[in-house]
């Protein structure tokens, strides 16, 4: 792609980018329906800022990756021309940034969320590390069948990011109180394996030629969706609370 062609279609998705933030940037409404939808019964004014300020760190980059993703040599051809796959893209790399801007130390005064040790499996039960892998995987077989040399690429580094993600979730200091902390660290590791399954649905299946093959799209889109969804136990305390 040209120079001035990149130009051009950076600042169009770069314009969507922002289009996208200025619809979802969040306030204390969104704040508390987050932490009502993951478990959190009636939070307070001082949880819902602690939810806000999770949101905003992933948000504010999105036009910004919108932005120059398009200025990336080869990457429109990698994550290719559909809308899904450079959003899910984006929503990736917007939360990595987040969570490593997350691991610095909170100033002032601040309350550890637990004393014992968690690990990957107190936030991403196990059932969702397996169905990501094994969607992961089936993705990867199948573009390596087909020569998809550049989508697989992209799947493995997504599912590479997506890891990266988690395992920064679970070391990263302590925000708010313990409550809010574990809801805001599950939902973390849960949407970043989902947006890991999502890309191996829109780039692993999306070249529709059999019934085997949409089958396995259709499959892989409800493990994503399983997987980014808050876990029974949050559907059940936030249900019981209204």
């Amino acid at each position: 792609m040209q120079l001035d062609s990149a130009l051009a279609v950076a600042g169009i998705t770069g314009l969507f980018g922002l289009l996208i933030l200025v619809a979802l940037w969040p306030g204390e409404k969104q704040g508390a329906r987050l932490l009502a939808k993951w478990g959190v019964r009636n939070p307070a004014a001082d949880q819902v800022s602690v939810a806000v300020r999770y949101l905003r760190r992933r948000r504010f980059w999105y036009p910004w990756l919108f932005l120059g993703l398009p200025l990336i040599p080869g990457a429109t051809d990698l994550v290719g021309e559909r809308n899904a796959n450079s959003l899910v893209f984006v929503v990736l790399l917007g939360g990595l940034a987040a969570e490593i801007l997350a691991q610095r130390p909170a100033r002032g005064p601040r309350r550890e969320a637990v004393l014992a040790p968690r690990g990957v499996l107190d936030f991403a039960p196990l059932w969702t590390v397996i169905v990501s892998g094994l969607a992961t995987v089936a993705a990867v077989v199948h573009l390596a069948v087909l020569r998809q040399w550049g989508p697989l690429a992209v799947t493995v580094g997504a599912a590479a990011v997506s890891w990266i993600i988690v395992l920064l979730a679970v070391r990263r200091p302590a925000a708010g109180d313990p409550e809010v902390d574990l809801a805001l660290r599950v939902r973390s590791a849960r949407v970043a394996l989902g947006l890991g399954t999502g890309t191996a649905a829109t780039l692993g299946w999306t070249t529709i030629g059999n019934l085997a093959t949409f089958l396995a799209f259709v499959v892989t889109v409800a493990a994503f969706l399983a997987i980014v969804g808050p876990p029974p136990k949050q559907r059940a305390t936030t249900t019981a609370a209204r």
